[in-house]
């Protein structure tokens, strides 16, 4: 039996086979405009589907997981940069000792965050060239505000329940700016989506974001310096 119809603007035809299976043949279109969903895969059962796509977000974890290792290995090595300087001692006998060039809580605030939060830029970016012109997705700024939220509540937690005993924090100067800057993050962007230009960020509003983060890392270089 063979049977022509109409449906949303695309001509359809639907065979029904001896064994029972309905068959649909779309004419003039294009169904499958994806490389990873090839015709037919969902006539395949559920559990199966299930699997191999379980299966293939974890190759794709790992996948990003080398990637961000050898990106933080890359910024170790240069974060791990010395030279020489020469300086007397007491009897004015000159004598050679190395120094880091990268000061470490610049490298911190600046290369491991980037190093660390890559997958996550490069997810907001590759969303908003996909999208130009058109209304920003959710996956870029969930996956920010998701990862920021795993980094400050979760890895914050493990890593205290890891310790056999209470650590100080020598640094107490460093430590308070960063966990004020990442508390006034969320509440930024809450003023920013909601109370000031609900649902949109303008060009200002993203130019004073970026220069809060100047002002995180003058500040902590700052309160590095003084203690």
């Amino acid at each position: 039996m063979k049977n022509g119809e109409v449906l949303d603007d695309i001509k359809r035809e639907t065979y029904i086979s001896s064994n029972g299976f309905i068959e649909e043949f779309y004419i003039s279109t294009e169904v499958c405009t994806s490389s990873l969903l090839v015709p037919g895969t969902s006539l395949l059962p559920t559990g199966l589907l299930g699997f191999c796509y379980f299966i293939f977000l974890l190759y794709l974890f790992l996948g990003i997981s080398v990637v961000a290792d050898i990106f933080m290995e890359a910024i170790e090595v240069i974060t791990s940069t010395t030279k020489d300087l020469q300086v007397l001692d007491e009897e004015g006998k000159p004598y050679t000792y190395q120094i880091a060039i990268w000061n470490p809580t610049i490298a911190n605030l600046t290369l491991m965050a980037l190093g660390s939060s890559a997958p996550e830029i490069l997810l907001s970016v590759i969303e908003q060239l996909k999208s130009l012109g058109e209304p920003a997705g959710e996956l870029g700024p969930a996956s920010i505000v998701g990862s920021g939220a795993f980094n400050l509540l979760v890895i914050s937690g493990v890593s205290i329940l890891s310790v056999d005993a209470p650590k100080k924090i020598y640094d107490l100067g460093v430590y308070s700016c960063t966990a004020f800057f990442s508390i006034f993050a969320y509440f930024w962007m809450f003023v920013v989506l909601s109370i000031n230009t609900p649902g949109l960020v303008t060009q200002f509003e993203a130019w004073l974001t970026l220069g809060f983060f100047f002002i995180l890392v003058s500040m902590a270089f700052s309160f590095d310096k003084l203690q």
